[in-house]
């Protein structure tokens, strides 16, 4: 007997435990005993003719036979999920499911515009999956999620993406900056500053890197950081500057708690794209989910930083 044989309850057992690592947390996700768990998973080896877990120390985790087998059931209960999410939309009883991959920085806008889609597809539930760029192009091709609001993802990934919204990012100090109020800022005036940055496989830590590479200067990095959130507080304890998207920062800005330099060559324009994968079928909901950012989500991003500005 191969593979082929197995069934999918075996394949469920087999994607949990290989996420969880923990025979006992999956039996307790799908309501079995922890001997039925081992019970299936033996099956399972059993079927494909290798162990496909191994203790190290006190941890439990994936030979290399077992990663090669993950990568493929999550495909094929994938597959399962979307053709029955699919019949039970032409049967007309559920909206359907959203699994929206979200770079951090989109966090900061996504909310109020699902609270619009929702408020128009009350049915579709939302699921949201916050990650850096490298992780959530990651998240997409593997099928973790089925669309993803980012920005424009590399030329040679495997994905489709349209553009719908303008994304400035813009270089941040705290008020009592010694360059706070000046105009026209060149960039080598920067020459002194410590920056804070994003973390490796960034898309705001590739922009920075495009754009002074371009102009030749090499910034003074003191702290390297995967969160926008911690980024800000850095700047206001006055660790040093920091280029930023500017649309997570228009709450800051009206208390006055950061300012933004205004430094030549900036803000640096991109844009926010909705992202698939480039083979696959968008199913009616994502559909649904793309059109709307496509129709609204520049009016939207607009409508959100007017209420951070007048406070409604």
């Amino acid at each position: 007997m191969t593979l082929r044989h197995s069934t999918i309850r075996q394949l469920q057992v087999f994607v949990e435990a290989a996420h969880t690592l923990s025979f006992a947390r999956v039996a307790e996700r799908l309501g079995l005993t922890p001997a039925a768990v081992s019970f299936q998973i033996k099956q399972i080896e059993g079927l494909c003719g290798f162990a496909l877990f191994e203790r190290v120390g006190r941890r439990v985790v994936l030979t290399e036979a077992g990663a090669a087998l993950l990568e493929y059931a999550s495909v094929v209960l994938k597959a399962l999920t979307d053709a029955d999410e699919r019949m039970q939309e032409l049967k007309g009883l559920s909206g359907g499911h959203a699994r929206i991959g979200l770079v951090s920085t989109a966090k900061y806008i996504m909310p109020r515009m699902l609270s619009r889609f929702q408020a128009e597809y009350p049915r579709i539930a939302i699921h949201l999956h916050e990650g850096n760029r490298r992780d959530i192009i990651a998240a997409l091709l593997s099928g973790e999620v089925d669309i993803a609001v980012m920005g424009k993802p590399p030329d040679d990934a495997d994905v489709a993406a349209d553009p719908f919204a303008p994304h400035p990012s813009v270089l941040i100090a705290p008020p009592g900056h010694r360059l706070a109020g000046q105009k026209d800022i060149p960039l080598d005036g920067l020459a002194e500053e410590r920056f804070i940055v994003r973390e490796e496989g960034s898309g705001t830590r590739a922009l920075m890197e495009n754009f002074f590479r371009g102009a030749g200067f090499t910034p003074r990095i003191a702290l390297t950081s995967s969160s926008n959130e911690t980024i800000k507080q850095a700047v206001m304890a006055g660790m040093g500057v920091a280029l930023i998207s500017r649309h997570t920062i228009v709450l800051e800005l009206r208390m006055g708690l950061l300012t933004v330099l205004p430094v030549q060559g900036l803000p640096l324009m991109r844009s926010w794209f909705v992202a698939w994968r480039r083979h696959m079928p968008l199913l009616p909901v994502h559909t649904q989910l793309r059109r709307f950012l496509l129709a609204e989500g520049k009016s939207l991003i607009a409508g959100i930083e007017s209420a951070y500005r007048t406070g409604d």
